[in-house]
C-alpha cells in the first residue's frame, strides 16, 4: 500500500493551525515553483532532492542519520508490542528472529538496515505479536528458510505462517535444542525447546519459545523469546544451563513482564538488557520489578517504547572456548534510530 512506502505518510496537526500552516506552505510552493520554472537545472535538482527524501535509500540514510551504525551485530526493531530482531550475517544479509505484529513496521526496519537477503527467519512461537508481520520480512527479499517452534499454537497463526511460506516457496523446519548453525560471521545454538515437545512443561506457547545463544564478533546474545518461569527454570537445569553465564546482551523474555526467574537473570548477568515493548501497552510491560532486577545485576536496560529501534555494535572478549567473557570484557556500544516513533501496543 502507498502508506507503507518510505515517506508515504506524514504526521500533520489536525487543527486550524495545521490548516493555516498547510495553506502557507502551499502558497510558498506556488510562488517559488513559478520562479523555478524559468531555471530547468534548479527544477531538476529540486526534483532529485524530493525523490531522495521520499525513497530514503539506505546508503544515503546512513550517511545523514548515522543509522544503522557501521558493523552492527544485532538490531532490535521498533515494532510496538511485539518482537522483531535482526542478526547481521554479512553484506546485506541478516537472520531475522521474529517478525512483530505489523508487516509494514518490520519491512521498514529491514529496509533501513539494508537487509536484502535473509538466510533464515526464526519464529520463536506462534503468537501474533511475533509472527503476524512475516509478510513484511518476505516482501522483496531472498529468504532461505523459516524455522519455528514445534508447538503449533495458536493453530490459526501457525496455519497463516505455513500459507505465507508456501506462497513464496520458502521451506519451514522446526528448531530443537542442540541444533548449531553458522552463516557468515554469525553462529548460534538452539537451547530450547527440547526435541520432544512432550518434554516441555508448557503453560501455553510462551514456554515453547525457541531460545538461542548467539555469537557474533566475540559477543554473546541470549534471546529468550517469551519464555516464562517454568521453562526458564527447566532451561537452567538443562545441559545448556552452564553456558548461560555472563552474556553480553539479553533479549528480555516476554517484553519484560513480571514473570521472570530471578536465578536466570543472575546467571546471565547481562551487560545490556533489551526489551521490545509497545508504548502505552495494556499489560504493564515492562514490569518495574523486572527492570530493577536487571539493573541490580549491573545491566544497562534499554526499551523500544522509549528508546526506539536499537543496534548493538562492537566486539566481545570471549575466552577460547566461547564460554564467557575474556579478561577485558570486550567493547560494546548501542546506537538508537533518531527517527523513533512511539508505536503503541
Amino acid at each position: 500500500a502507498p502508506a507503507q512506502l518510505p515517506g508515504g505518510g506524514v504526521d500533520w496537526p489536525g487543527s486550524w493551525a495545521g490548516a493555516g500552516l498547510l495553506a502557507l506552505i502551499t502558497g510558498l510552493l506556488l510562488l517559488v515553483g513559478r520562479r523555478l520554472l524559468r531555471h530547468p537545472w534548479w527544477c531538476a535538482v529540486c526534483a532529485l532532492l524530493f525523490v531522495l527524501a521520499v525513497v530514503q535509500p539506505p546508503p544515503l540514510t546512513r550517511v545523514i542519520t548515522g543509522w544503522p551504525p557501521p558493523d552492527w551485530r544485532l538490531a532490535m526493531c521498533d515494532v510496538g508490542q511485539g518482537d522483531a530482531m535482526v542478526l547481521a550475517a554479512g553484506d546485506g544479509a541478516g537472520v531475522v528472529v521474529d517478525a512483530g505484529p505489523d508487516p509494514g513496521l518490520v519491512d521498514g526496519c529491514l529496509r533501513t538496515l539494508g537487509v536484502t537477503r535473509v538466510p533464515l527467519v526464526v519464529l520463536t512461537h506462534f503468537h501474533a505479536d511475533h509472527v503476524a508481520g512475516l509478510a513484511g520480512v518476505l516482501r522483496g527479499r531472498s529468504v532461505g528458510a523459516i524455522e519455528t517452534t514445534g508447538l503449533e499454537e495458536p493453530a490459526d497463526q501457525a496455519e497463516s505462517v505455513r500459507r505465507e511460506a508456501a506462497a513464496r516457496g520458502v521451506p519451514v523446519t522446526r528448531a530443537a535444542a542442540g541444533e548449531e548453525r553458522r552463516t557468515g560471521p554469525l553462529a548460534w545454538e538452539v537451547l530450547w525447546p527440547p526435541a520432544d515437545p512432550a518434554a516441555v512443561t508448557a503453560d501455553g506457547p510462551n514456554d515453547a519459545s525457541v531460545t538461542m545463544l548467539v555469537r557474533s564478533a566475540g559477543l554473546r546474545f541470549l534471546l529468550l523469546g517469551d519464555l516464562e518461569p517454568p521453562a526458564q527454570q527447566e532451561l537452567l537445569r538443562s545441559p545448556a544451563g552452564a553456558r548461560l553465564a555472563g552474556v553480553d546482551v539479553l533479549k528480555v523474555a516476554h517484553h519484560g513482564s513480571a514473570y521472570q526467574d530471578p536465578e536466570l537473570i543472575r546467571r546471565a548477568a547481562p551487560r545490556l538488557a533489551l526489551i521490545s515493548v509497545g508504548a502505552g501497552n495494556t499489560y504493564g510491560h515492562p514490569a518495574p520489578a523486572t527492570v530493577a532486577a536487571l539493573r541490580a545485576g549491573g545491566a544497562v536496560v534499554l526499551r523500544t517504547d522509549r528508546d526506539g529501534a536499537l543496534a548493538v555494535a562492537g566486539t566481545g572478549g570471549e575466552d577460547g572456548d566461547g564460554r564467557g567473557r575474556g579478561a577485558d570484557g570486550g567493547g560494546l556500544w548501542v546506537a538508537r534510530d533518531w527517527r523513533h516513533e512511539a508505536h503503541t501496543g
